[in-house]
């Protein structure tokens, strides 16, 4: 389902995607508040992750209890760049072609998404279109 970041996104398919998991709600709630001057933006919730959008997508949020054995945190963030962004926090980065590389982020905690996230989100917006 497709939401412009002016909507009220449809709580219902959003809390059944976080069902049990109340920060990934929190989440996506405060990247869309840092994205607020990259509108519009479509946010769009599928069986297997919410996926944020311009003209493609740049930012997609995850469930890691779903797919891996023993998950590292409640919620996976991961962002597309035209580069290879280097930092500790960052738990897998992987150039997917020569201009596109994927990046995770393990979300534990809210504070986690902090200026330092907030400007890799705006790169990947901004490359979004």
């Amino acid at each position: 389902m497709t939401r412009r970041a002016g909507q009220a996104p449809d709580s219902a398919t959003l809390e059944d995607f976080f069902a049990g998991v109340p920060l990934g709600v929190a989440v996506l709630a405060r990247v869309r508040e840092a994205l607020v001057d990259a509108e519009p933006l479509d946010v769009r919730t599928s069986r297997s992750q919410v996926a944020l959008r311009r003209r493609r997508g740049f930012a997609w949020l995850w469930r890691p209890d779903r797919y891996l054995e023993r998950p590292g945190a409640p919620v996976v963030l991961s962002f597309a760049l035209g580069r290879g962004a280097t930092s500790p926090r960052l738990k897998q980065v992987s150039q997917v072609s020569r201009r596109h590389w994927m990046h995770h982020l393990e979300v534990r905690d809210l504070a986690e998404i902090d200026e330092e996230v907030v400007g890799w989100l705006r790169e990947a917006a901004a490359r979004a279109g």
